[in-house]
């Protein structure tokens, strides 16, 4: 280290106890007990800008960033289908197909580590040209994520996995839902990150050690870039403190994944289990288990 660099010294990370406020990145200033502690959840959102081409007589589309083509799809639901078609309308009217898009990113990983995952956006919005909200805050390419940083088994980056965040309406959802439908609603997104010199290390599940001695893997918010040269998302800065203990998500079992691939495959399905089993409803992380194709797709 140089002498003209700046030693940086990390305060510790501890779990936090029910209720507490995470510690804010910014300088400590007076702590105002009428304000609510920050809601933590899973999240991945941010901004690509680029050219869209519609498939004609299709409802597919792409999007064009940084020289690579990438599936731009929606959620057919109200919300999601308005975007969408709202998107298609303004190119039609304008001519112009270059626009800000506010997106989620989804990654698509494959069995085997030698085989290259695939990033597609899921649609939000689209700037009209008021560029207010999201639109201002954030820069192109720049993405909030949160989520449980660690490996997988079938990528070699480290991944901010991203949850179902639960509530009690998706879990009503889930108990009246086949199994296929729950096992693709509550499917988590694994986004590869490179963050060198990151606070805490990404967990690493290692099967020959035992359970208490895995360590832990750890809750963590950030401002990231999409780097399309690279396929991956690198990490910017800290938006909130990392933290030991995950928001409630919903998640499906390792039972409930080979019941729905028994029935895509047309076999017998193994006996159904009750829905309780089926989420993960507390805050608690459980331990990465060996991946199949269920599992990567």
């Amino acid at each position: 280290m140089s002498d003209n660099q700046e030693k940086r010294v990390l305060p510790p990370i501890v779990k936090p106890k029910k209720n507490i406020e995470i510690t804010p990145t910014v300088e400590p200033i007076e702590k105002d007990s009428s304000k609510p502690a920050p809601e933590l959840f899973f999240t991945a959102v941010g901004i690509i800008s680029g050219a869209v081409e519609f498939v004609e007589d299709t409802r597919n589309a792409t999007v064009r960033v940084g020289g690579n083509k990438y599936p731009l799809f929606h959620i057919p639901n109200n919300k999601g289908s308005i975007a969408f078609e709202g998107l298609r309308k303004h190119i039609a009217n304008t001519g112009n197909n270059n626009y800000r898009l506010i997106v989620y990113p989804k990654v698509i990983h494959f069995p085997g580590r030698d085989k290259p995952h695939q990033i597609i956006f899921q649609l939000v919005a689209f700037d009209s040209g008021n560029n207010q909200g999201m639109y201002g805050e954030f820069k192109d390419l720049q993405f909030k994520l949160s989520g449980i940083w660690q490996f997988i088994p079938v990528c070699q980056t480290p991944c901010i996995s991203i949850f179902k965040n639960f509530t009690e309406q998706r879990l009503e959802y889930i108990k009246l839902a086949d199994v296929t439908k729950r096992v693709k609603y509550m499917k988590a997104s694994h986004i590869p990150l490179f963050w060198k010199d990151a606070l805490v290390p990404p967990f690493r599940f290692n099967p020959k050690v035992p359970k208490e001695q895995q360590g832990r893997p750890y809750f963590v918010s950030i401002i990231a870039k999409f780097l399309p040269q690279k396929n991956a998302f690198g990490f910017e800065s800290l938006a909130q403190m990392p933290i030991a203990e995950a928001p409630k998500f919903l998640k499906a079992s390792k039972k409930m994944k080979a019941e729905a691939l028994s029935l895509r495959k047309g076999e017998v399905a193994p006996q159904k289990e009750e829905t309780t089993e089926n989420t993960q409803e507390g805050s608690k992380f459980t331990m990465p288990i060996k991946r199949n194709k269920a599992d990567c797709n």
